[in-house]
Formats: C-alpha cells, sequence, structure tokens
C-alpha cells in the first residue's frame, strides 16, 4: 500500500522572514528603514528575517501593519490547515528548499518537518554544506541540535570548536554564537533541529 504524505505543522514558520523580506524589499527599504518604521532594532529584524527568530504575535503585526500588508493575505501564505493524524510520513522529495542568511556561500537549507504546539514550535532541517562554505557566526533564539549525517566539519560555538563526523551529534543554546565550517574537500549533511520556546511561557 503506497503512503500518502501529510501536510506538515500549521505554519511554516521558516517562511516568515524570507515573506518580510520580500515585502521589505519590493517596497525598497533597508533593514534600518523598516527599524525606524516599526520601532524594532535592526539586529532583532535580522535575525526574524534569517529565520533564526520566530517573531511575538505583537511583533509580527507591528512589521506586517509597517509593511502595508493585510494580514490575511500574509498569513495565507504560510498557512497549512490539517488535524495531526498521530504520525507524518515525510517523502524527500518534499522537502522545502529556503534561504536563512543573505550572503551565506554553500549553505543549502531544506526543511523537513515544522510543528507548532502549546508553548513553542520545532523546525527540523536537512542543511547540506559545500566544500569552503563561508558564513559568519550567527545566534538563533532556539535550542538546537545537530546531527551529522556525511562527511566531517569544524562546529564553532563562540571560543569552542568541536570536530565532528557521521554520527557525532551536539545540543546547545543557540544564543551562543555559532558557525559550522567545512574545511574538508566534501559535501557535508546534516540534521539541524531547533526548539523555540514561547518566552511567555
Amino acid at each position: 500500500m503506497k503512503q500518502e504524505p501529510v501536510d506538515q505543522g500549521q505554519l511554516e514558520y521558516h517562511k516568515i522572514g524570507g515573506l518580510i523580506r520580500k515585502y521589505r524589499k519590493e517596497k525598497d527599504l533597508k533593514l534600518l528603514d523598516l527599524s525606524t518604521l516599526t520601532g524594532i532594532k535592526s539586529a532583532m529584524l535580522s535575525k526574524i528575517e534569517n529565520g533564526r527568530m520566530v517573531p511575538t504575535i505583537p511583533t509580527l503585526f507591528t512589521i506586517i501593519q509597517k509593511l502595508n500588508i493585510k494580514p490575511e493575505t500574509f498569513f495565507a501564505q504560510l498557512s497549512i490547515e490539517h488535524d495531526f493524524p498521530g504520525y507524518f510520513f515525510l517523502p524527500k522529495d518534499g522537502f522545502s528548499p529556503y534561504e536563512k542568511e543573505e550572503g551565506a556561500v554553500g549553505f543549502q537549507y531544506q526543511s523537513v518537518l515544522e510543528y507548532n504546539f502549546e508553548g513553542g514550535a520545532f523546525q527540523i532541517s536537512l542543511l547540506t554544506l559545500q566544500p569552503g562554505s563561508q558564513r559568519s557566526l550567527v545566534t538563533t533564539s532556539a535550542y538546537e541540535f545537530i546531527y551529522i549525517l556525511d562527511g566531517s566539519l569544524l562546529y564553532q560555538l563562540e571560543d569552542k570548536t568541536f570536530q565532528m563526523s557521521a554520527g557525532d551529534a551536539l545540543f546547545f543554546d543557540g544564543n551562543i554564537a555559532h558557525v559550522p565550517i567545512n574545511n574538508s574537500q566534501s559535501v557535508v549533511r546534516m540534521l539541524v533541529l531547533y526548539l523555540f520556546t514561547d518566552p511567555g511561557k
């Protein structure tokens, strides 16, 4: 019997930042311009656009309002309506590619699964790192779990560096500045789980 894939989660969180970035650029606004309009610090806006922070509902509505986007238009592009049947079957051709940091070289993200629940949300991504990939240290307002599927790399957490290879895992508070470094000649593939908790809980 053929298994049918099911939709993932109620909202596709990884799309929030990309949508905000798209609308901001359509209006020819820089991050500093949007910061001035909304009163939200540009560093926070950058983290939201890069998918490293899930904005609170008031923050999100402030951004949407200042960009003159109708809420129903915005959320229609994020919403997936379904009832959780007790399992998810996730065929690999259903993974959704997305961009995090603009300017990152050799980082290819695919969203495997997203789900929100009372008190938070989680997202599982497949990250492929090309040899010589480059990105600055970043922080994420989430806990992160890294599992190396293929290849080996250095994983930097502020002043600590971990040599990781297939089968190794790392769990950390994403507020610690971090970056994976592929200094090998081979492609590295890893699973990244982001656990976002509701700051109000």
